[in-house]
C-alpha cells in the first residue's frame, strides 16, 4: 500500500466514522425529542400545580383564622361559664343562709 492509497483509505474510514456519528446523533435526537404537545402538557401541569398551591395557602389561612375565632369564642364561653358557676355558688350559699334564718325564726 503506497501513500495515496493509505490517505484514501484513511479518508474513507474517517468519513464512515463521521457518517456513523451523525446518524447516531440524528437517531438519538429523534428518539428523545420533546414535542410541542409535551411542552404544552408540562405548562398546563405547572399552572395547575400553581393554582393548587394557591388554593392550599388560602385554605390554610382560612382555617387558621377560623381556629383563632373558635379559640376566642371558647375562651369567652369558658369565662361566662365560670361567672355563671360563681353566681350559682353564691346563690346557693344565700339560699342556705335564708333557709337557716327561716328555720331559726320559725322555731322561736
Amino acid at each position: 500500500m503506497n501513500g495515496p492509497e493509505f490517505i484514501a483509505a484513511t479518508a474513507a474510514i474517517l468519513f464512515m466514522a463521521f457518517l456513523a456519528g451523525w446518524f447516531t446523533h440524528w437517531l438519538i435526537s429523534r428518539i428523545t425529542r420533546v414535542t410541542r404537545s409535551d411542552m404544552d402538557d408540562l405548562d398546563k401541569m405547572a399552572q395547575e400545580l400553581h393554582q393548587a398551591e394557591e388554593e392550599r395557602d388560602s385554605t390554610t389561612a382560612f382555617y387558621q383564622q377560623r381556629e383563632a375565632e373558635l379559640a376566642n369564642k371558647l375562651s369567652q364561653t369558658e369565662a361566662e361559664l365560670n361567672a355563671a358557676m360563681e353566681g350559682l355558688r353564691t346563690a346557693r350559699g344565700e339560699s342556705e343562709e335564708l333557709k337557716a334564718y327561716i328555720e331559726r325564726v320559725s322555731q322561736t
